[in-house]
């Protein structure tokens, strides 16, 4: 069943017990060394009984159970190994899952279906994929491992007490229910308490994120005051959610002590009236006494384990939620959404832009959530070698164009091919290996120059980074530098103006071997003479390249042997640049 909804625990748990099969083997080894430990309790209660019982009744003295005190060391040695094994096990299988939920978070967002996170708000994505997959490593480490000891401690003490003394047997028996029940009643109330902290936790994420991009704006607005009280209040709210949960998780502990503690009291009382009226031994009664807090044990840690683990439970909702609402964009097999000429197996080659045509044929999309068409039954022709501007308002289209020609979306019907090869029947990387994308806002790391051009082809040469630099029209800039090619630029380093970033964005473009060039507003809010440069630059990518180019600029478009005017998600004229007015 897909975990949908945040405060579905029951699915989120379902959920994550078919996660886990990448850890299987140390949990399995985990769930092995719970039974020896359970085993080694009651060994360990007998055999303290047992030595205990004989010195204090004069049978025996110290030295003359010295075989026994050794037996008795060595229980405590492998006890304590065992438990150090079994957490050992528990959280190299926490490790597996919790490396295995952030791999397939990364080929969702990042191969599968990029662009996701426009779809979703960011600081809840990274409050869920840092703090929430952490908050997982006490569910795993931690409480699974104590449910194994809840269900196999109570099972070995019950089965050991029984035929000693069915009447202590008895009380536990009737005990360990309640304080079962008492653990399930404020469970509820605890995952109440989670959700809305969580919730808050997200908001206060999201928010934040928010006010730190746009601080600019808000500075040139004087709208930073309102920020900083909306903030707060959202902070507040944070404090107030923690503070409910805090008093629960201890309100909890008091009630799971106390009923563990008037169990024992109540063995205690039943044991020792037996021990008066001489109907059990000392040992047996001692034995029956040191089980009763063992026994309570691992239920108590079970509560504590659950409060731990509760943020981990609230974010791994909106993180499967994640990874089940999207869908991989290149699916091997038959191809859906309407496509009259399905593969139905992955072609043997990938086909290049350079020498085959990439065709649009009838393709309609929608995003998820709006009632309207992005694009209606376009149809469109990039011929191999083509310089293709595509024009036209804001929301005709144009960015899903270029998001399905780079196999970010696919279509909902129709199909986009090369070829005559459907994309979604290449695997993406396959795709996009044959591909530079140059965006409106070019994305530039904390790194040197050089590596930030060589982003798409990391083992390029200074020469062959140089070389495409000089054909972005970098060079100016490179020797401006300190550093030239070696200048950290970035968080931390050099700043750099919107037009150089877009220069950067060619020249990656021109050191990558593509057939296909996809251009998304690379000259929007830059000025005239910024944008005849980065025009230039275009023309050159062109020459022996398919270009498809998405644009406002007129005379940006004017350089593209062929432009296309879509409007309201259709096309509505193809024709040279030079008679295309806009």
């Amino acid at each position: 069943m897909a975990a949908r909804e945040p405060d579905g625990k029951s699915r989120v748990d379902l959920r994550l017990a078919r996660e886990t099969r990448a850890a299987r083997p140390h949990f399995l080894i985990g769930a092995l060394l719970g039974v020896l430990s359970a085993a080694l309790t009651v060994a360990q209660a007998v055999l303290l009984a047992r030595v205990i019982a004989a010195v204090a009744m004069g049978r025996a003295t110290l030295s003359t159970e010295r075989s026994a005190l050794v037996a008795l060391g060595a229980v405590f040695a492998v006890r304590a190994l065992v438990a150090g094994g079994f957490e050992l096990s528990g959280r190299l299988g926490a490790a597996r899952v919790l490396t295995e939920l952030r791999r397939r978070l990364v080929q969702r967002l990042l191969v599968d279906r990029p662009g996701l996170e426009r779809e979703e708000r960011t600081g809840e994505l990274v409050a869920a994929a840092v703090q929430g997959v952490d908050g997982l490593e006490s569910y795993f480490a931690g409480y699974l491992p104590s449910l194994v000891l809840a269900l196999a401690v109570p099972v070995a003490v019950l089965a050991w007490v029984t035929p000693i003394d069915p009447v202590v047997a008895l009380i536990f028996a009737l005990t360990i229910p309640v304080l079962i029940a008492f653990m399930i009643l404020i469970g509820v109330g605890a995952q109440s308490r989670t959700r809305a902290r969580w919730q808050a936790l997200t908001l206060l994420s999201s928010h934040f994120l928010d006010v730190v991009r746009g601080l600019e704006t808000l500075r040139a607005h004087r709208r930073e005051g309102a920020q900083v009280q909306i903030i707060g209040t959202v902070g507040e709210r944070y404090r107030a959610e923690t503070m409910g949960t805090l008093r629960l998780a201890f309100v909890s502990s008091l009630v799971l002590e106390l009923c563990a503690m008037l169990g024992t009291a109540l063995a205690a009382a039943t044991i020792g009236v037996q021990l008066t009226g001489g109907h059990l031994s000392l040992d047996a009664g001692l034995t029956v006494l040191f089980l009763a807090p063992e026994l309570y044990g691992p239920l108590r840690a079970v509560g504590q384990q659950f409060h731990a683990t509760a943020d981990g439970l609230a974010a791994a909702g909106r993180l499967l939620a994640v990874l089940d609402r999207t869908v991989p964009v290149a699916a091997a097999g038959p191809l859906a959404g309407g496509a009259s000429s399905a593969t139905p197996l992955p072609p043997s080659r990938t086909p290049d832009p350079r020498d085959e045509p990439v065709r649009f044929e009838r393709v309609s999309f929608a995003y998820p959530g709006s009632d309207r068409l992005a694009l209606d039954e376009v149809t469109l022709t990039l011929a191999p070698g083509e310089f293709v501007a595509v024009i036209g308002p804001s929301g005709a289209g144009k960015s899903t164009l270029a998001a399905l020609a780079l196999g970010l979306v696919r279509p909902d019907s129709g199909r986009v091919s090369c070829g005559g090869v459907d994309l979604r029947a290449l695997s993406p990387g396959s795709w996009r290996g044959r591909l530079a994308w140059v965006p409106q806002r070019t994305k530039l790391f904390a790194d040197t120059l050089a590596a930030n051009i060589a982003l798409a082809v990391p083992q390029a040469t200074i020469a062959e980074i140089g070389d495409a630099a000089a054909q972005a029209g970098l060079a100016d800039l490179i020797g401006s530098l300190p550093s030239g090619l070696q200048t950290r630029i970035g968080d931390g380093g050099r700043r750099l103006s919107a037009g150089e970033g877009q220069r950067i964005a060619l020249a990656r473009a021109f050191l990558t071997d593509a057939s296909l060039v996809v251009l998304d507003e690379p000259t929007a809010n830059l000025d005239p003479v910024t944008a005849a440069l980065i025009g230039d630059g275009i023309e050159r990518l062109a020459r022996e390249r398919t270009v498809l180019l998405i644009t406002h600029d007129a005379r940006l478009a004017a350089r593209a042997q062929r432009t296309v005017r879509l409007l309201g998600g259709a096309v509505r004229t193809s024709a040279p640049a030079k008679v295309v007015t806009v």
